[in-house]
């Protein structure tokens, strides 16, 4: 059986446009010689449909694409498609649910079987328990006479995952009866997985293993497929692949891009296929490589799907408005990014310099307005009222409001989305502005802790002919704004590390606190660093939440952002 897995890019809730897409891929499938086409989890909708599949109408649309999909499918090929459908006939309670549909029309055509997702999780940025109940019963279906068992992504977990995942442990596991099913009868030889499971650094290698494990374990072919593609905050990588039941990888999809992979499957075992790379080689692209490649398609597609062709950013000379820009131009293109320098008393002369090199590197446009007069005028008003008072952070805020509203100004006249430029370290301890820097459409950095943003800047210069960037001729960060101490500029000879501890130590205490959620006497004895930082940064995390809430929506690269997956109270008084 020749197996191609589908890795594509839908559109949530554009049902018709995804039922094209998936034509298309199964008709490319059929030239490539595909006896069965597997789809992503939720394909028709894609993921996460969210409400949507509460919207009067919703579920019904995907019925009628589906049936649609069927009529026109290319004459003997099997697809798997994922979709949101009703329990049975009539009911209100919907499944995540796969259908097998073979083509051709008429007796031979149409829908062969439905699978119901049973393990449904609900814990970080997933809520599938809100939307459907688990299904019960196992599927099976036999393509070019080789027994094809169907799972969708969590049913692959039961017992992997230490932490939420345990919670599946009082239920059957979904693979022990695929493979040896109740009341006996031939197991699967091929496990498929379609998932849409948003990318995280270090994920793709433990799903490998994964994968690897129940093939070796169980004596069969596993080939999983995901959505590739940016969904609001999250970020689909991709990456299908296949392991024969000796535990080899046989074929391997490409990361943050659509496309098809091919497998053929040999039912009864096999050695890993000639030029195809072990999990260890795969998955040994550089840490770096991975975060761009995920913000870069969550920018695009983050834009591409809310209808923005072109961005807007305020380019201050640092590390961080570098960073967006070098991404802005690398998704969207050099000609459809605007940087705007807004230069202040406080401002030294080589951020506007390196604010310019930067855009000329990069070949964006470039515009410089001094907030100079506003700021002065906004003084000059409130004089009266803070006369006798010294300036202090209403004053410095002021600026950041100035240069937002500038900023949001230019998205309002020209289209452009604003982007913020803030990292993951100063949204967690509230070194920002409500109205000002955090104004914007789209925060880019706000799951990049300051250390991966030097990480990825030094990358990005080193590797700047990978970045896709037309027109670019070197290296196009600055090395002053690499090097030099980092600052907001808002005051005179402000430093970051006036207010904060060392980048090194914050971040480790926000991976500990935020991703980890390790408490303030674990931390103490695990890293070392004194109680007064600890407890300081804790108690800035905390009262930063105010901010988070209103801040723009991020791209999630890593295990707990500052999103829909961390659902924290505002006004509390637990202080662990």
């Amino acid at each position: 059986m020749r197996l191609a897995l589908a890795q594509v890019n839908p559109t949530i809730g554009a049902i018709e446009a995804n039922a094209g897409l998936i034509l298309r891929h199964a008709r490319t499938a059929v030239e490539g010689g595909a006896d069965l086409v597997v789809f992503p989890e939720l394909a028709l909708t894609g993921y996460p449909p969210r409400d949507l599949l509460l919207q009067g109408g919703f579920v019904g649309a995907c019925e009628r694409a589906l049936e649609g999909i069927a009529r026109e499918l290319p004459a003997g090929l099997m697809v798997v498609v994922g979709v949101p459908l009703p329990e049975r006939a009539g009911s209100r309670r919907l499944v995540n649910a796969l259908v097998v549909l073979r083509g051709g029309g008429g007796r031979d055509g149409g829908e062969v079987l439905r699978y119901a997702k049973r393990l449904l999780p609900t814990y970080d940025v997933f809520d599938e328990d809100r939307y459907f109940v688990p299904g019960s019963k196992p599927a099976i279906v036999e393509v070019k006479g080789v027994r094809v068992g169907l799972s969708v992504c969590e049913d692959l977990w039961r017992g992997e995952d230490v932490g939420f995942a345990d919670r599946y442990l009082t239920c059957p596991d979904p693979l022990d009866e695929l493979c040896a099913p109740p009341g006996g009868g031939a197991g699967a030889q091929v496990i498929v997985n379609p998932s849409a499971s948003p990318f995280v650094l270090g994920k793709g290698r433990r799903h490998a293993e994964l994968l690897r494990g129940h093939a070796v374990k169980r004596g069969v072919w596993v080939a999983a497929v995901n959505q590739v593609g940016g969904n609001d905050e999250l970020v689909f990588e991709g990456g299908a692949c296949v392991f024969d039941p000796s535990g080899s990888l046989r074929a391997r999809g490409p990361s943050f891009e659509e496309g098809l992979t091919f497998a053929e499957i040999e039912p009864g075992g096999g050695t890993r296929a000639a030029g195809v790379p072990g999990v260890e080689e795969s998955e040994s692209e550089e840490v770096e490589a991975q975060v761009f490649g995920a913000l870069r398609l969550g920018i695009r597609d983050y834009c591409r799907k809310t209808g923005f062709k072109s961005a807007v950013l305020g380019l201050s000379g640092g590390i961080d408005s570098a960073l967006t820009a070098v991404l802005a131009a690398a998704a969207l293109g050099p000609g459809n990014v605007v940087g705007i320098a807004m230069p202040s008393r406080y401002s030294s002369a080589g951020s506007l310099t390196d604010a310019a090199e930067l855009a000329r590197s990069l070949g964006v446009r470039f515009e410089t307005i001094s907030i100079e007069g506003p700021f002065r005028a906004l003084e000059a008003s409130l004089e009266p009222m803070f006369r006798g008072t010294a300036p202090g952070v209403a004053e410095e805020n002021m600026q950041s409001r100035v240069r937002g509203t500038l900023l949001m100004a230019a998205s309002n006249k020209f289209g452009h989305i604003l982007l913020t430029t803030g990292n993951k370290s100063e949204l967690a301890v509230g070194y920002c502005t409500l109205y000002g820097d955090m104004n914007g459409g789209l925060a880019v950095l706000s799951d990049v802790t300051k250390v991966m943003v030097y990480r990825l800047s030094r990358w990005v210069n080193a590797n700047w002919s990978r970045l896709g960037i037309a027109g670019l001729s070197g290296p196009p960060i600055p090395e002053a704004s690499i090097t030099k101490p980092p600052s907001a500029e808002l005051r005179p000879d402000q430093k970051d590390q006036d207010t904060l501890p060392a980048y090194e130590v914050l971040d480790e205490i926000i991976e500990r606190y935020v991703e980890r959620r390790q408490d303030s006497a674990t931390i103490l004895r695990e890293s070392g660093f004194g109680a007064a930082v600890v407890a300081k940064t804790i108690r800035m995390i905390d009262l930063a939440e105010y901010k988070r809430k209103q801040a723009p929506i991020g791209l999630k690269v890593t295990g707990v952002a500052f999103g829909s997956g961390r659902r924290m109270p505002i006004a509390q008084g637990w202080r662990g």
